[in-house]
């Protein structure tokens, strides 16, 4: 090959390559322009669109204080027509005048003039928030500010404290709970363009509290600081809506690099027309002088065309290699540093964010537990999601629960918790809700499918924020649950994330705890924090003898389970916790359905039928107990490995936390005064074994039950074999089947009394060691 200037002979082919650098330059420059006159538009539109986002949130503003203004003067008009001459003495005929004038009013209460009852009030039953408002109001400038406080699950409510007399000298003052629907109605019918408001609540501690949010999820520019709603503890936040400015936000400048590259990109082309022409000038004259030579040059022999094998398109890209055994029934699980890594968990972050794209979903929380690699699959996970176009709410450190509950309080639907749960601290894992569905099974196989066939979003940029939920999670069960005696308490957290909030909550609704295990530590340098296992439990009983407390909690790694010992130190089973949740659930909702799992006691079904329920056997699963909940619309279900589900008065989720909270209100409200023992002993026990556990290769417990249930022979026993076999007697059952976390068979057996505790385990024995000799049965 031989090279001329800027251009190369090639048999048969020319290369021109100043032709082809002017071709390149002018495209890109024709790019360029194309480029910065899209960036432009954005920034000339970009200040109309945030212009139309404040003069909503000025309209907020307005609209909302001239509501609270009305509904404070239809008070004040109230309280100026209402007799109160038999004040201070005898507040009743006041209260009873005020109800009458204020029919709108959801509850209204009169305090003395100094407030001496607020002052020494137990806070916790009276409400911290309450108190804050009561006790701020006579330093108040001018009226005092209303404010908004939650009452239940989904009820919240504006509260206003007006005196009777003159601020400065009165003669009472007066608590006022409205609905909150009103402000809420006129929030949400606000136009807000591309951007989204925020109604937050402000405190005297500098707390703010985000109420409600109206608007579209793409804006990505959150205030600082909001506007202050007159006459009320409220304010708008303005989210400004996004837009992909990369030049700076100058509109002349954008202009002058949009005209530049235009008429580069045009030079540069009228440069290559113009080399064109000359060149081909010249290629005629060559030719010309070639022909009038050409018969005195010898002919070449014919060129004879080369044939070459035509290449072989390059193969597809391998799937990327993810261990498939991580994906389980209920969760994704495996082993820090082997089969679960950062680039697993991104990829995961990836699938879901692909899912919830096709589902018309925008916006995820994910919280982690306090295990060591808990930040980095987190923070891998939330760059999988937002990659995928996913906007992240992340919530840190928090139990599974305060998960569950930010998807709710959020208006998500979707949620993960990154947890090992009670696995050793070499474990972790994803339990993944997506559209108000905990994901199992087969939609956890699709995410493993997506992950392997590469069909994944990435091409997104979603937004990550940064979010303390754990106050607003212990304020919504405090103001719910109250205990009516105080109760001693030995809780142990096992080192998990539990540790940081449960004694919180418990102390919150009237309790004295002793906090034991309850330091976040991931190497669970005591115990495994899994209160389903009797010798983790150890520990705990001692404690509650030695400091002669009512009761002792446990908590498993993560939150989501309960377990319950005694001052004697019993172990309450959890199937018998579900006894009294039942009764309690089923006083307030008779008839209703209670769903429990295979390995419940067989005591179970008679106690929900005696309450007036209508009992449920289901698999053995924490998301398929949730996904028949919603099929059967069940206001309480339960596991026998301490996972509770309330719907009545909660959000239907696993809460360990909120379980244990239910638990000591049934306990100290009891009309009897009876000690815990006492009302322990009204459920119902037989013999019974905890769960067994056999350990075995992974897959090969799966492949067991199935050869198992094809060949076991239990005579006139009643089979159930929804999940395992179940084996059902009149005066006991047995059970054995895999566990869809771990590759173990877990067994269980329960009887009425120890002789048929005995000939149960007998009958499986041989029907097990039939299928496999070897097996070493802790039994």
């Amino acid at each position: 090959m031989a090279m001329n200037g800027a251009r190369a002979r090639l048999p048969g082919v020319q290369i021109h390559w100043g032709r082809l650098l002017l071709l390149a330059g002018g495209t890109l420059l024709m790019a360029f322009a194309v480029f910065s006159a899209w960036q432009t538009w954005l920034i000339a539109n970009q200040g109309a669109a945030v212009q139309q986002v404040h003069a909503a949130q000025d309209q907020a503003v307005q609209v909302l204080a001239r509501e609270i203004a009305a509904e404070h003067a239809q008070v004040i008009q109230a309280i100026a027509g209402t007799d109160t001459s038999s004040l201070p003495a005898d507040s009743a005929p006041v209260l009873v005048a005020l109800k009458q004038r204020l029919p709108q009013a959801l509850n209204v209460e009169i305090y003395s003039a100094g407030l001496d009852e607020v002052l020494h009030a137990n806070y916790r039953d009276f409400g911290y928030a309450k108190a804050a408002q009561l006790m701020a109001a006579p330093d108040a400038a001018g009226d005092p500010p209303a404010q908004s406080l939650l009452k239940g699950v989904g009820d919240r409510r504006v509260t206003m404290v007006v005196p009777l007399g003159t601020q400065q000298k009165p003669t009472a003052w007066v608590w006022i709970e409205l609905p909150f629907a009103a402000i809420a109605h006129r929030f949400n019918d606000l136009s807000v363009g591309g951007g989204r408001l925020e109604l937050h609540q402000s405190s005297d501690r500098g707390e703010d509290l985000e109420l409600m949010a109206h608007g579209g999820l793409a804006s990505i520019d959150k205030e600082p600081v909001g506007k202050d709603v007159p006459g009320s503890s409220f304010n708008i936040v303005a989210v400004l809506p996004g837009a992909y400015i990369l030049l700076p936000q100058s509109l002349l400048l954008a202009i002058l690099l949009t005209l530049l590259g235009l008429a580069g990109g045009i030079y540069l082309f009228w440069l290559l027309a113009h080399t064109g022409v000359r060149r081909a000038a010249a290629a005629l004259a060559e030719e010309q002088a070639l022909a009038d030579t050409a018969e005195l040059s010898p002919k070449p022999e014919p060129v004879k065309p080369v044939i070459r094998p035509i290449a072989k398109p390059a193969p597809a890209p391998a799937p990327i290699a993810v261990d498939p055994a991580i994906f389980r029934a209920y969760d994704v699980r495996g082993v820090v540093g082997k089969s679960l890594t950062a680039d697993v968990a991104k990829l995961l972050g990836q699938a879901i964010g692909s899912l919830m794209r096709e589902k018309g979903l925008h916006e995820i929380v994910v919280g982690r537990d306090g295990r060591l690699s808990g930040p980095e699959l987190a923070g891998a996970l939330s760059d999988g999601l937002r990659s995928a176009g996913i906007d992240v709410i992340d919530i840190g450190a928090v139990p599974t629960p305060v998960v569950y509950y930010a998807t709710y309080r959020f208006n998500t639907g979707c949620g993960v918790a990154v947890t090992g749960s009670h696995n050793p601290p070499d474990y972790n894992g994803f339990k993944i809700v997506v559209g108000g569905e905990t994901l199992s099974e087969g939609a956890i196989q699709d995410l493993y499918k997506r992950i392997a066939g590469n069909t994944l979003e990435r091409d997104g940029n979603g937004m990550l924020r940064h979010v303390d939920i754990v106050p607003d999670y212990i304020e919504r069960i405090t103001s719910d649950v109250q205990t009516e005696r105080r109760l001693k308490l030995v809780v142990d957290c096992g080192n998990g994330i539990p540790g940081a909030v449960a004694p919180h909550v418990l102390e919150g609704i009237g309790c004295e705890v002793i906090p034991l295990y309850c330091d976040v530590d991931g190497n669970f340098p005591n115990h495994h924090p899994d209160p389903s296992d009797p010798h983790n439990l150890e520990d705990l009983i001692l404690s509650v003898k030695q400091t002669g407390a009512d009761l002792g909690l446990a908590f498993d790694g993560d939150g989501d389970r309960l377990g319950v010992v005694t001052r004697n130190g019993e172990i309450i089973f959890p199937d018998r916790t579900l006894m009294l949740f039942a009764r309690d659930v089923l006083s307030r909702q008779p008839g209703a359905t209670i769903i429990y799992d295979v390995k419940c006691t067989g005591h179970l079904k008679g106690q929900i039928l005696d309450a007036g329920g209508s009992p449920l056997m289901w698999r053995t699963g924490h998301s398929l107990i949730k996904a028949k909940m919603r099929e059967t619309d069940a206001e309480l279900a339960g596991e026998m490995s301490g996972h509770f589900f309330f719907k009545e008065r909660w959000y239907g989720f696993d809460d360990g936390i909120y379980a244990s909270a239910r638990l000591l209100e049934i306990l100290a409200g009891d009309i009897e005064g009876r000690t815990p023992e006492e009302i322990f002993a009204t459920c119902p026990k037989g013999v019974s074994t905890p769960e067994l556990k056999i350990e075995m290769a992974e897959g090969e417990h799966y492949r067991f039950i199935e050869k198992f249930r094809e060949t076991a022979h239990f005579g006139d026993a009643t089979l159930i074999t929804i999940d395992g076999v179940r084996a059902d007697w009149p005066d006991g059952w047995g059970l054995v089947r895999p566990s869809n976390t771990t590759p173990i068979l877990v067994l269980r057996f329960d009887a009425d009394n120890a002789e048929a505790l005995k000939r149960i385990q007998d009958v499986f024995r041989t029907q097990l060691l039939a299928v496999d000799p070897t097996l070493k049965l802790p039994f």
